[in-house]
């Protein structure tokens, strides 16, 4: 019989919001689930909200006792009642971090961000948006997606220019590789060094309906004047921005500025990026911030010694210091094994395939080529995503931080990959990724992570395993 477990759920809550997840959670989970949930309570202890219930299947035939403590970690503890199925535990554990992520989900829609480097010039955050988004997946740390887009041109060009045409695309793509640093770098809007080590962020969590009224009385760009504002009177001066400092600039849009909504946080990058490349034994990357709220990491560059790694404030938000140090050892790993010289090859050997042996297939039907092989494509991507994966447990050794981590980024996508009828669609998306389950669940049965000689041939059996599971 399993034992009884704890763990926690990291929050970027302020301490207005401590009570709310487990409201939350009470409402839009448990409740709407009176075939898996019952003994619901919810009570305060020693000035602390408890929320308790028992999980079971709908026959009865197994029960998992649960309690929730609020605070800034949330505290759960598990206990099963007798012998349980394999998978339950982690399964509820999972639940409960969705469900807490989106509750958090919602929280950011009207939050306020504010990040900045001692030394460094201040720059407004960039709110997620479509272009964001798109620009993100373009300069992910395999950069695959800006191949498949550069050789989407080599049509014209090889029409007009024939055999020099195959040859410019390729040229393209080469520069890209060779020169992929430079453009990394200027993707970021600040810089972490020596020097400056640490990001600073500080949050100020509004509730949502007086976010709205604010939006609809002075309009979307306000938002940015009003920060800008609080820029100008607090960290352009070299002030760090508080109630007090900002509190007319609140007032002047109908807002008050609460403490208890303010959160701060302070990560030293420049340390955890130094730790993992230490643990590849590489040379120290440079590394960029991009004021961003979309949470991501990429790393990339011709060679390890002209890395540079690029890390968004929105990932800063959302991770702890291990969780952020495993992701930055994923992107090393990317790094070291010089996926995007690889990958380069990789799409460079299709294009040259399709002018020089495919063509005739790709002129009788250009879609169903491109499907067909795009696929092939990505899914052999997979296999450096995967040994990526495996790279960071190995050097990093902290592989669950790894999974925590991929959890709170993808737990949208989670969501909807655990359901049977959407796990063979996860797998053939256009995503280098393997699908969020897949790596989640391989990450975490490497408590005491095994090295292996050939750790890209172990991750494609694993890719090919995992695929051949969800068929």
């Amino acid at each position: 019989m399993p034992a009884a477990t704890s763990f926690v759920i990291d929050t970027e809550l302020s301490p207005a919001y401590y009570d709310e997840p487990l409201k939350f959670i009470h409402h839009n989970y448990l409740l709407s689930k009176p075939e898996a949930f019952g003994s619901i309570r919810r009570k305060r202890s020693g000035g602390v909200l408890v929320l308790s219930f028992v999980a079971f299947d709908p026959n009865r035939t197994w029960q998992i006792e649960a309690r929730m403590t609020a605070g800034k970690p949330i505290h759960v503890e598990m206990t099963p009642k007798g012998p349980v199925p394999e998978g339950a535990l982690d399964g509820l554990r999972e639940h409960l971090m969705i469900s807490v992520q989106s509750f958090e989900e919602s929280i950011r829609k009207s939050t306020l961000y504010f990040a900045w480097i001692q030394g460094e010039r201040i720059v407004p955050e960039e709110p997620p948006s479509a272009k964001r988004r798109a620009s993100d997946r373009l300069f992910s740390s395999n950069m695959l997606m800006l191949y498949v887009l550069l050789l989407a041109v080599n049509i014209v060009l090889f029409i007009f220019l024939g055999i020099y045409g195959v040859l410019a695309t390729l040229a393209i793509q080469f520069g890209f590789v060779l020169f992929a640093d430079k453009v990394y770098a200027r993707m970021g809007n600040l810089k972490i060094t020596e020097k400056n080590q640490t990001a600073h962020i500080l949050q100020y969590q509004l509730p949502a309906k007086e976010y709205e009224e604010f939006r609809r009385k002075f309009g979307k760009d306000a938002i940015k004047q009003m920060k800008t504002e609080i820029y100008d009177r607090t960290l352009a001066l070299g002030m760090e921005p508080t109630c007090e400092l900002g509190e007319d600039v609140f007032e002047k849009y109908g807002m008050k500025c609460k403490p208890e909504r303010r959160s701060a946080k302070a990560v030293n990058v420049y340390r955890i990026v130094k730790t993992a490349a230490g643990r590849y034994d590489m040379p120290m990357p440079k590394i960029v911030i991009s004021n961003s709220m979309m949470p991501n990491a990429a790393a990339t560059g011709p060679s390890p010694g002209r890395g540079v790694i690029l890390i968004t404030t929105g990932l800063l938000v959302e991770l702890e210091d291990d969780e952020i140090l495993s992701v930055v050892g994923h992107e090393l790993g990317h790094l070291q094994g010089r996926d995007p010289l690889i990958l380069f090859g990789l799409t460079s050997a299709e294009f040259v395939l399709r002018v020089f042996v495919f063509l005739p297939f790709f002129l009788y039907s250009p879609f169903l080529y491109l499907v067909f092989a795009m696929g092939i494509v990505y899914f052999i991507a997979k296999f450096f995503e995967a040994r990526a994966d495996l790279q960071s447990a190995l050097k990093i050794g902290q592989p669950k931080a790894l999974a925590e981590a991929l959890e709170k980024i993808g737990f949208q996508k989670l969501q909807y990959e655990r359901i049977p009828t959407f796990k063979i669609q996860s797998w053939l998306r256009w995503d280098p990724h393997p699908p969020t389950y897949f790596r989640v669940d391989r990450l975490q049965k490497m408590s005491v992570p095994t090295k292996t000689s050939h750790p890209l041939l172990q991750s494609a059996k694993d890719v090919f395993n995992g695929f051949r599971s969800a068929i």
